[in-house]
């Protein structure tokens, strides 16, 4: 029990205004894009659609789920994220695992630590690597999406700060006992590193699922974009070629309400998936920020 004086009390009331601030500032522009979705065409071009749907109508969603651009970018997005999440965290968590030893145990281990911070200060550029994409012919593929940003070097060093904080003591237990490198990797520390591990995974999802300039640049069919590259030609370029449009359901649609939906729908499979990974969000961070 300790004394909570008359500044902590204000302070802490002060915190969760702040708190609170800040989640309305996250939370109504989303309800406002839901009731826009869900309104009809006329108070929606009028502006007079707050946080509460005027005049109800699912006409928006059904037009949306029957365009087949829009599925198959929706179905594009999910391949890549769910493989380029896979690539991603074997990746990381195997490098990890390597440089997290001493240089007496892993010869080179400064050489190989420096190439990767130097890759994250230096770039080669968009032209650069436009050009090794097309020159391995991986334009109009799914490996153009997922393969140029498959090393994420902040999200390993990272973990690599994990594994460095796991007791040594562990892993000379195992060795002891006869277990070799990838039995303590996959027995010992990916048990332990589950926090970050989640957390990276949440990182490595919404950057794959919200990634929209490299289907541009990589995907010359449009009925290969990803969904965030298709939400981008629709909503800020105006493009509405892509959505099959008929005269008839123009009238009584409004644009304004299909993108309304159509950016839901986007944000919607990352909104399911958070509430699973946030409670090891936190810590997953904390974890490998302490060292001794």
């Amino acid at each position: 029990m300790y004394y909570k004086s008359r500044g902590y009390k204000l302070f802490t009331v002060f915190n969760y205004f702040l708190l609170l601030l800040a989640g309305l500032l996250c939370i109504l522009p989303m309800v406002h894009i839901l009731a826009i979705s869900f309104s009809a065409s006329a108070p929606a071009n009028a502006h007079l659609v707050g946080l509460w749907p005027a005049g109800f109508n699912l006409e928006s969603y059904t037009k949306t789920l029957n365009n087949p651009n829009f599925t198959r970018a929706f179905l594009v997005s999910v391949v890549r994220t769910l493989l380029g999440t896979a690539m991603t965290m074997s990746v990381i968590t195997l490098a990890a695992y390597a440089l997290s030893k001493d240089s007496s145990a892993f010869k080179g281990r400064n050489m190989y630590s420096w190439y990767f911070v130097f890759t994250m200060l230096f770039t080669g550029g968009m032209i650069p690597s436009y050009i090794v994409v097309r020159n391995l012919h991986l334009m109009d593929t799914i490996w153009a999406l997922v393969l140029p940003g498959a090393v994420q070097v902040y999200n390993m060093i990272l973990m690599i700060n994990f594994f460095k904080a796991t007791p040594k003591e562990l892993e000379e237990a195992a060795l002891i006992d006869g277990a070799g490198h990838f039995i303590i990797l996959f027995r010992v520390y990916l048990p332990l590193a589950l926090p970050s591990i989640a957390t990276l995974s949440l990182f490595s999802i919404v950057g794959n699922w919200n990634a929209w300039f490299d289907g541009l640049l990589y995907i010359n069919d449009y009925r290969n974009y990803p969904l965030a590259t298709f939400l981008q030609t629709i909503i800020v370029q105006q493009d509405f070629s892509k959505l099959n449009p008929d005269i008839n359901e123009l009238k009584n649609i409004s644009q304004r309400t299909v993108k309304a939906a159509q950016i839901f729908i986007g944000i919607l499979p990352v909104l399911i998936v958070y509430p699973f990974l946030q409670r090891f969000f936190v810590k997953g961070i904390v974890l490998g920020a302490i060292k001794e």
